[in-house]
């Protein structure tokens, strides 16, 4: 069996394939690495390649998109045979989990449920899934959403939720007035150098943007993720201008850092 994978002798592979391949690598004579990996052990690798995933979504490479859902397909198929090994579920249980639960939260498609806009699916999704969860309260919802969620999109989800039932903001003048008080109270906490307060204080103005921007429709996540981006461009640029008059940026003062800064910007 093996020498016919190495020879692809069965042609162009397919999902049986990859189910059998990984059971092979976590076989007795398989990979000394594969066959001792754990549900935790190979945790951060199906983060990473989700990630990946999403950067190749992201740079409009379908070439990289294809390899990347391979990877987080893999990663699929790497914990249901670790589970299966277990005596627990395997790759068909998953796939009929979600077959089950997209026809459940589709009534309007494998039912006589009425949902004629995106938004009314939305609703309805949302309303199936409290049901699906034997969520009862509101208080349910938000601590259903995952802790290991990114800290903005934890956040964001939060806060939709709890608007849900009426926590919430008018309007984006409110979210603000809000983070004017919490940057307010950032300040005398600094004042007070008291470093417990500082950072419950620093939360609360990260949580107060993030309210902000999701009155604004905007992802935080997102918006975080392009600053990130527009500050190493920007930083290059600075770096290129000082090469450029044969300076290293840690040869600088901070307002010759702050000239080149400026200049990197006005260029952009």
């Amino acid at each position: 069996m093996i020498k016919d994978y190495v020879s692809n002798a069965c042609g162009k592979y397919n999902i049986d394939n990859l189910l059998e391949i990984m059971a092979l690598l976590r076989s007795e004579d398989g990979c000394p690495w594969d066959k001792v990996q754990t549900h935790e052990s190979i945790r951060g690798a199906l983060i990473e390649e989700t990630y990946e995933a999403a950067d190749a979504i992201d740079k409009n490479d379908m070439s990289a998109l294809k390899e990347e859902l391979g990877d987080v397909l893999m990663q699929v198929v790497f914990h249901a045979q670790i589970e299966r090994e277990n005596g627990g579920f395997n790759f068909d249980d998953v796939c009929d989990g979600v077959c089950r639960k997209l026809i459940f939260r589709h009534p309007h498609v494998f039912g006589s449920v009425e949902a004629d806009t995106p938004d009314e699916v939305l609703n309805n999704w949302d309303n199936i899934k409290r049901q699906e969860k034997s969520q009862k309260t509101f208080t349910d919802t938000l601590t259903s959403v995952p802790d290991a969620f990114p800290a903005l999109m934890r956040a964001q989800k939060l806060q939709k939720r709890a608007s849900k039932a009426g926590y919430d903001f008018v309007d984006v003048n409110d979210a603000m007035d809000k983070l004017s008080e919490e940057l307010l109270e950032l300040s005398e906490a600094i004042s007070s150098e008291n470093k417990e307060e500082m950072f419950d204080e620093i939360g609360d103005v990260l949580f107060s943007a993030v309210n902000v921007s999701r009155h604004l429709g905007i992802d935080a996540e997102e918006a975080l993720a392009k600053s990130a981006d527009k500050f190493i461009s920007r930083f290059s640029a600075a770096e290129m201008l000082a090469s450029e008059r044969g300076q290293s940026l840690d040869e600088l003062g901070v307002q010759e850092l702050d000239a080149l800064w400026n200049e990197a910007k006005k260029k952009e």
